[in-house]
């Protein structure tokens, strides 16, 4: 059985967006506050789907 990862990161932002990784951190530092997340809490693959409106499925195929 093959389990992927239910968290994203700012490389992943990275890969999906083709901006830098700072802009990543930055991303996931603004889903954190839409989901009233704390500091060293994950994003997952929803919050980050949810909110950039990218379907989950194509954020999954890049984390593949």
């Amino acid at each position: 059985m093959i389990k992927k990862r239910c968290v994203i990161f700012p490389k992943d932002v990275q890969r999906i967006t083709g901006r830098s990784e700072r802009y990543g951190h930055d991303i996931l530092k603004k889903i954190r506050i839409h989901f009233e997340k704390g500091e060293n809490q994950f994003v997952t693959i929803s919050e980050f789907s949810a909110f950039s409106g990218i379907p989950e499925q194509v954020v999954n195929d890049y984390l593949s």
